[in-house]
C-alpha cells in the first residue's frame, strides 16, 4: 500500500565549521526517516543568504531531495532571478516562497516585491511550472494581519498566483489547523496544507520564538514549562509526549504530512517521528 501522508523536515543554514559539523551529523541521523524533501532556510537582506546556497549543496550531496526557501523582502527582481536560475542549474525542483522579514538597521529598503503572492508571480513568470511552490500558512494568523479574513485573503491570493502547497506556522492546538484548512476548502482551493511542527526542547527559546511569531502556547502548556523550571529532561520528554500526540491527531484527521522544524537537531526528531502512523 502507498503511503500518501508524508514527511519533510527544515533546516536552517550553519554560520560555522562546528555548527556545519552538526547539521551533517543530523542530517544523516535523519535520513533514516526517509523525508519526501528538506527545506532550507534563507535570511533576508543577504543575512544568510550565501550560507543557504551552500546548506543546499551540502544537503543536496548527501542525497536530498532540497527545497531552498526564497524571501523577497530586501531583494531586486534581479537578485531573485538569478536565484531562481541557479537553483534550477543545481537541478532543485521545489520552492519555499516567503515575504520574509525586514532585517534591522535596513530601513525602508525593502526590495521591488512586497508579498510573497508577489515572488510567487515572479516565479511562475519566470520559471513557469518547473518549480513545485510551497507558500506559509497561518492557521492563528500572521502577526502582522488586521484581520482572520484578511489573512485568509492573503493566503488565497498566494495559491491563485501559483502556490502548489502550503505549510503552516507551528501551533499547538489542532483545532486551528482543521479551522483554517476547513475555511480554505470553503474558498473552493484544495491545495494540500502542511503542518509545521516545532519541537519543545527548551521553554524559554519557545516562548521567544512563539512571541516573535504570534504562536499562541496554551496556558496549560505554559503552565507545565514554568514547573519543570531549568530540568531539561523534564521538558523534553514533556515535549516528546506533546508534540507526539498533536501530529498524531493531526494525521489522523487527514493531513496530507508533517513538516518538522527541526533546528538542525536530531533527538527531538527521532524521538517524535518514528513513533507516527503515516497512512
Amino acid at each position: 500500500m502507498t503511503q500518501t501522508q508524508s514527511l519533510s523536515l527544515e533546516f536552517f543554514p550553519p554560520r560555522d565549521i562546528a555548527a556545519q559539523e552538526k547539521l551533517v551529523r543530523t542530517a544523516k541521523t535523519l535520513q533514516g526517516l526517509n523525508p519526501a524533501y528538506v527545506s532550507v532556510t534563507f535570511g533576508a537582506g543577504g543575512s544568510t543568504r550565501s550560507g543557504t546556497v551552500g546548506a543546499v549543496e551540502l544537503l543536496q550531496n548527501l542525497g536530498f531531495d532540497v527545497a531552498p526557501h526564497i524571501s523577497c523582502v530586501g531583494s531586486t527582481r534581479d537578485e531573485l532571478l538569478a536565484i531562481l536560475d541557479d537553483y534550477r542549474e543545481r537541478g532543485i525542483n521545489r520552492i519555499v516562497a516567503l515575504r520574509g522579514d525586514l532585517p534591522s538597521g535596513m530601513g525602508g529598503a525593502a526590495g521591488e516585491l512586497r508579498y510573497a503572492s508577489d515572488l510567487v508571480s515572479l516565479i511562475r513568470e519566470h520559471s513557469g511550472d518547473h518549480f513545485n511552490i510551497e507558500v506559509a500558512a497561518y492557521p492563528e494568523m500572521h502577526p502582522q494581519a488586521i484581520s482572520m479574513e484578511t489573512d485568509l485573503q492573503n493566503f488565497i491570493n498566494k495559491v491563485q498566483k501559483g502556490a502548489n502547497s502550503a505549510i503552516t506556522q507551528y501551533f499547538f492546538t489542532p483545532h486551528a489547523y482543521f479551522d483554517f484548512v476547513q475555511r480554505v476548502r470553503e474558498k473552493g482551493l484544495d491545495i494540500p496544507i502542511v503542518p509545521g511542527i516545532m519541537p519543545i526542547t527548551n521553554s524559554s527559546q519557545l516562548l521567544r520564538f512563539s512571541n516573535m511569531c504570534g504562536a499562541e502556547i496554551p496556558r496549560w502548556m505554559r503552565l507545565r514549562l514554568a514547573d519543570f523550571g531549568d530540568d531539561r529532561a523534564s521538558i523534553r520528554a514533556f515535549g516528546v509526549d506533546v508534540i507526539g500526540r498533536l501530529c498524531q491527531d493531526l494525521l489522523d484527521g487527514g493531513a496530507p504530512g508533517i513538516h518538522f522544524y527541526t533546528l538542525n537537531g536530531a533527538d527531538a526528531s527521532m524521538a517524535i517521528l518514528p513513533k507516527l502512523s503515516f497512512k
